[in-house]
């Protein structure tokens, strides 16, 4: 079932995705976590994070030729997430917390994209003044939890930077996969620093070949095709059921 179903979700949530700046970390470690996979804990995480990083590094080529992606803006997120995340990666977690935080953090990312504003007003004043450090902590902060639990923080931190009125739409989306795809290597490279999870090439490479194409389509596409409000909604109605699901038959 895992052979015919997953790969078929994988590439509906890559091409999703990354038609709004994102890897899709949440949604396919909402898929692994099912019970019907019986998954160990470290390869659902292994496998969120090498799907992020094949999705996001198109997108993040693509913003960087159309000039979105400056390093006087990316830099204070990139330096202080990038240790965060390897620390959160190697963390030793137990399989029951892990599960926990994943359910936690699956039912806070819906309300995050749900109450997005459908327009960055960049006319309107930021709501706290842009500086470094907020952005540091900010790096931290989302790194920390993208290494624990498995995804790239780009879902997390788009949506505080609509918020903060920052930057303009574009360039939210393309700070974001740069920002998903550095915290997805960090990470992975922090699982892997305490062992490789034992991973069937049949099983990984299917994904991994899903997401590729889902990605490709997908950051083409773009908002010209879709309403990525819409979009976003419509997931998070399904992340937040996930989400429900897991902290259901593990608390």
């Amino acid at each position: 079932m895992e052979l015919i179903f997953l790969p078929i979700g994988f590439f509906i949530i890559a091409l999703v995705y990354s038609s709004v700046g994102f890897g899709g970390g949440s949604s396919y470690l909402a898929l692994l976590a099912l019970g019907i996979f019986s998954l160990a804990f470290p390869v659902i995480r292994s496998t969120a994070l090498f799907c992020n990083i094949i999705v996001v590094t198109g997108g993040a080529i693509i913003f960087y030729k159309e000039g979105m992606l400056l390093f006087k803006d990316v830099w204070p997120y990139l330096i202080s997430s990038i240790p965060a995340a390897y620390i959160g990666g190697f963390w030793p977690i137990k399989e029951q917390t892990f599960f926990i935080l994943l359910g936690i953090t699956l039912v806070l990312v819906p309300f995050l994209l749900w109450f997005q504003p459908k327009k960055n007003d960049r006319s309107k004043k930021p709501a706290i003044p842009e500086n470094n450090s907020v952005k540091v902590i900010l790096g931290i902060s989302i790194g920390l939890l993208s290494g624990l639990v498995g995804i790239g923080g780009g879902i997390f931190l788009s949506p505080i930077l609509h918020f903060l009125r920052w930057s303009e739409a574009r360039k939210i989306s393309a700070l974001a996969s740069v920002f998903i795809l550095v915290n997805s290597i960090s990470g992975l490279a922090g699982q892997f620093y305490r062992g490789v999870p034992e991973m069937k090439l049949s099983f990984l490479l299917p994904l991994l070949v899903a997401v590729f194409i889902g990605g490709q389509i997908g950051s083409r596409l773009g908002a010209r095709k879709f309403d990525p409000l819409y979009i976003k909604r419509i997931t998070a109605v399904l992340i937040l059921i996930a989400g429900l699901n897991i902290l259901k038959d593990h608390l």
